[in-house]
C-alpha cells in the first residue's frame, strides 16, 4: 500500500528551483507532494494547466518531472539542450506512476574530471547537476576540492605547502594524481586554483546533497609524496610515470588514510562513500597473493578510524585491464578482505567486458553495472544500443542483482543516445531499442511534432554506428586515421590496412549516408532545430562519415605507394581535404571548437604564471598527453574538434604526405625525419595553441548539405 500525502515535502524548495531553471520563472503551476511507498517512486498528473508530482524523494520527483516533459510535452533535457525549454503550458495527463528499477544510478569516472569538467565554473556545474537530477543520479563521483584536502592533510603530517603543490602537479591532470598514477606533472599547481576550487566544491556538494544525492569523494590509495617517508616507500610505474607508495605494514599507511579522511570531512563534509583504487592500471608492488588483502585492511583501518560508517567504492577496472595478474582467485582474495557492508563494486566496463558474469556477480558484495563506452573522451559516434540494454537486463536477472546502474564514461558530451538509454534503465526496462525506446528519444530530443525523417534517420544510425554488436569499442581499434599519429609502417602491409579500413564499416554504407540525408533534410525543413541538439547530431554524423572517408583515402595512398613507389601531390591533397572540410563543419558548433575548451581553462588564471600552466595543461592532455616525442599516450584523448582537426592533426598528416615517396625507398630515414617534424608540430602547439578558425556563414545546416553532396554521393567511402 502507498499513499500521497497532502503536506509539502521537505525537498520541495530544491525541486521548485529545478523547475525554474529548466522551464523559466513563469511556471508556477507545479506542485510537489510526498509519496509514501516502500520503493523509490513517483506519480505525475496534470489538469487544467497545473502539474502535480508526488514522489518518495527529491530525485524521484526530478525524474517524474522529466518523464512528464518527455512523454507528455515531447521535450527532454540533454547535455546540449537549450534552456529554458519551450514549454508554454502543461497538457492534461492522467495519474502516471513509476517505480525505480534500481536503487542507485552512479555517475562519472575519475577521468571525466580531466577530460570534460576540468575547467567548469559554477554555471557549468549547476547545469550538470540539474542534468543529474532529471536523470535520477543518486551517486555522483565528486573530485572537486580534493587538492585542498591533500594540502590540509599533508600539512598536518608535517609537509610544507610548496612540497605538496609540487606533488599535486598541474590542475588539468589532478584525476590521475588522485588515482595514484602520477605526481608533479605537468605543474606547478597554482595556489589560486586550490582556494577557488575549494569554494566551488562546497557549492557543488551543497547542491548535490540538497537533491538527496550521496557523493563519493576520493580516498587514500597508498600514493604519497616521497618526502613524507624518505627511504620507506616503494616505486611503481604507470605509462612511464614513477610514483611512490607506502607499504601497508608501515604504521604511516593507516595514519595517512585517516588524516586525509578527517581533512576531507572537515573541509567538505562526508557522505561516507570513498572512491579509491590502489591498483588502478598498476599491479601491486608485491606479487604475494595476500598482499592486496593487506592493502585493503590497512586502508579500511585508516578510513574507519576517521569515519566508522565508511564504505569503499571500488572500480573493477583492474580485474579487466590486467587480467593476467588478477586471476579469479586473486580477485576473490582481495574482495574477501573487505567486509560486505564496507564495499560497493563498480563493474566499470560492463557493456563490453562484464566482470560480474566472470566473478559470480561478486558473490555477496553490492555492485553497480556501469557503461564506459568512450576512452579518453573520444568524440567518435559509436556504440551498441541494443547490446547495452541486453547486458543490463541480464544483470538485473542475476542472483545477486546490481544495486544500481552507472555511467562511467571517461568524458561526457559525446554519444548522448547511448548514455541516455543506459540512464533510463534505472527507471524502466527496454526490450527492443528501435521499437520501444528510439521514438521517445527522438520526440524528446527534437520536439513533439518532429519530422518523421528524424526517427527514420536514427533507426538507420541504430543499425550502423550504433549497432556495433561484436565490435570492440576501444580507442586503438576503432578511431581510424584522422586523429592517429602518422607513420610509415603500413607501407609494408597494404593488405592489412585495407582489411582494417573495411572492418570499420561493418554495416551497409548507404544506410549511414541515408541517416545523414534524413537529418540534413529535416534540418533544412526546420532550421531552428539546428540551433539545438540537431545541430550537434549533424556534426556527429558528419564525423562518422568523414572519418571513414579519410580511412579509405589513406588506404588508397598506402596501396598506391606500395604498388607504384610514388603518389601524386593531388592524391595527398585529396586526403587532406577531408580534414579541412570536417574542421570547417565543426567550427559551426561552439561545443566542437577547441577554443571553447582553452577559454574555460584560461578563465581560472589569476596571473600570467597561472595562464601558462592552464594553457599548457589544456593543450597537452588532448595531444601528446605526456611530452612531445614520448608516444606512449599520444592522441589517447584526441578530439574531433575545430582547431585540432585542421590545426594539429592535418599538419601532421601533411608532413607524412611530404615524406611518403621517400619512405617507399628509405622507410627508416623517412620515419626519423617524420618523427622530428611531428615533435616540432607538437611543441609548437603546446607553445602557441590552435589557430583561429572562421565560422562558415552558411552554418551547420549549409555545411552539412555541402559535405553530404561531396562525400555522401560517392558510393563507397
Amino acid at each position: 500500500m502507498s499513499a500521497i500525502a497532502t503536506n509539502s515535502p521537505f525537498w520541495e524548495t530544491v525541486a521548485l528551483g529545478l523547475v525554474t531553471r529548466i522551464l523559466g520563472p513563469v511556471h508556477t503551476e507545479v506542485h510537489f507532494r510526498a509519496l509514501d511507498a516502500r520503493e523509490r517512486a513517483f506519480e505525475f498528473s496534470a489538469r487544467e494547466g497545473a502539474l502535480t508530482i508526488a514522489a518518495t524523494d527529491a530525485l524521484a520527483a526530478s525524474v517524474g518531472l522529466h518523464t512528464y516533459l518527455r512523454e507528455v510535452c515531447g521535450t527532454a533535457v540533454g547535455w546540449d539542450t537549450p534552456r529554458p525549454l519551450p514549454v508554454t503550458e502543461f497538457p492534461d495527463a492522467p495519474p502516471t506512476r513509476r517505480t525505480a528499477e534500481t536503487d542507485q544510478l552512479y555517475y562519472l569516472n575519475f577521468c571525466t574530471q580531466g577530460y570534460t569538467a576540468a575547467y567548469w565554473d559554477w554555471d557549468g556545474w549547476e547545469r550538470e547537476i540539474d542534468w543529474m537530477a532529471l536523470h535520477g543520479v543518486t551517486l555522483p563521483l565528486t573530485l572537486l576540492g580534493h587538492e585542498a584536502v591533500l594540502l590540509d592533510a599533508y600539512a598536518a603530517l608535517g609537509l610544507d605547502e610548496s612540497t605538496v603543490l609540487r606533488f599535486l602537479g598541474g590542475p588539468g591532470y589532478l584525476p590521475w594524481q588522485y588515482m595514484g598514477n602520477l605526481d608533479g606533472f605537468p605543474g606547478p599547481m597554482p595556489s589560486s586554483w586550490v582556494d577557488g576550487h575549494l569554494r566551488l566544491a562546497r557549492r557543488v556538494l551543497e547542491r548535490q546533497r540538497s537533491f538527496g544525492m550521496t557523493p563519493a569523494l576520493p580516498g587514500f590509495t597508498g600514493h604519497v609524496p616521497d618526502e613524507l617517508a624518505p627511504g620507506r616507500t616503494r616505486t611503481r610505474t604507470w605509462q612511464g610515470f614513477t610514483t611512490h607508495v607506502l607499504d601497508p605494514a608501515d604504521p604511516r599507511y593507516a595514519r595517512v588514510a585517516e588524516e586525509i579522511a578527517r581533512s576531507q570531512a572537515r573541509l567538505l563534509g562526508t557522505d561516507h562513500l570513498y572512491a579509491l583504487d590502489p591498483f588502478i592500471e598498476m599491479v601491486p608492488v608485491d606479487a604475494d597473493p595476500a598482499f592486496p588483502g593487506r592493502v585493503a585492511r590497512a586502508t579500511l583501518a585508516g578510513l574507519t578510524e576517521a569515519d566508522p560508517d565508511a564504505v569503499w567504492v571500488l572500480q573493477a577496472w583492474p580485474f579487466s585491464y590486467q587480467r593476467d595478474f588478477w586471476s579469479d582467485s586473486r580477485v576473490h582474495a582481495f574482495l574477501d578482505a573487505i567486509p560486505d557492508e564496507r564495499l560497493l563494486v563498480l563493474d566499470l566496463w560492463a557493456e563490453e567486458d562484464p566482470q560480474w558474469s566472470r566473478l559470480g556477480a561478486f558473490g555477496t558484495k553490492e555492485w553497480v553495472w556501469c557503461a564506459l563506452l568512450n576512452f579518453g573522451g573520444r568524440t567518435d559516434p559509436i556504440g551498441d544500443l541494443q547490446g547495452a540494454v541486453d547486458g543490463i537486463n541480464a544483470a538485473k536477472a542475476a542472483g545477486n542483482r546490481p544495486v544500481g546502474l552507472g555511467l562511467s564514461m571517461e568524458a561526457t558530451r559525446n554519444n548522448p543516445a547511448f548514455f541516455e538509454l543506459v540512464a533510463d534503465q534505472a527507471w524502466t526496462r527496454t526490450g527492443d531499442v528501435s521499437r520501444d525506446w528510439l521514438p521517445g528519444f527522438v520526440r524528446g530530443r527534437y520536439g513533439p511534432e518532429s519530422d518523421p525523417a528524424l526517427l527514420a534517420g536514427w533507426r538507420a544510425l541504430n543499425t550502423t554506428v550504433y549497432g556495433a554488436s561484436g565490435v570492440r569499442i576501444f580507442p586503438e581499434q576503432f578511431n581510424g586515421v584522422l586523429t592517429a599519429r602518422p607513420g610509415y609502417t603500413d607501407l609494408a602491409r597494404p593488405e592489412r590496412v585495407r582489411a582494417e579500413v573495411d572492418g570499420l564499416v561493418w554495416y551497409p554504407w548507404t544506410d549511414l549516408v541515408g541517416a545523414w540525408e534524413a537529418l540534413v533534410g529535416a534540418a533544412e525543413r526546420e532550421p531552428a532545430l539546428a540551433e539545438g541538439p540537431l545541430g550537434g547530431d549533424l556534426a556527429d554524423v558528419a564525423m562518422a562519415v568523414l572519418a571513414r572517408v579519410a580511412d579509405h583515402r589513406y588506404a588508397e595512398l598506402v596501396e598506391a605507394a606500395a604498388a607504384r613507389g610514388a603518389v601524386s601531390a593531388e592524391d595527398v591533397e585529396r586526403f587532406l581535404r577531408v580534414f579541412d572540410d570536417l574542421d570547417a563543419l565543426l567550427t559551426t558548433r561552439p561545443e566542437y571548437r577547441y577554443a571553447t575548451w582553452e577559454a574555460r581553462a584560461e578563465s581560472w588564471a589569476a596571473d600570467d604564471t597561472d595562464l601558462r600552466v592552464l594553457r599548457d595543461n589544456a593543450r597537452r592532455v588532448l595531444t601528446v598527453w605526456t611530452t612531445p616525442g614520448d608516444t606512449v599516450l599520444d592522441d589517447y584523448a584526441a578530439r574531433l574538434w575545430a582547431g585540432l582537426v585542421g590545426g594539429y592533426h592535418r599538419p601532421r598528416w601533411e608532413a607524412w604526405g611530404r615524406g611518403l615517396s621517400r619512405a617507399v625507398v628509405d622507410r627508416h630515414g623517412a620515419t626519423a625525419e617524420l618523427n622530428r617534424e611531428l615533435t616540432g608540430i607538437a611543441e609548437r602547439f603546446l607553445a602557441e595553441g590552435a589557430p583561429t578558425v572562421e565560422v562558415p556563414p552558411e552554418g551547420v545546416v549549409g555545411r552539412s548539405r555541402a559535405l553530404l553532396e561531396r562525400y555522401g554521393r560517392a558510393g563507397a567511402p
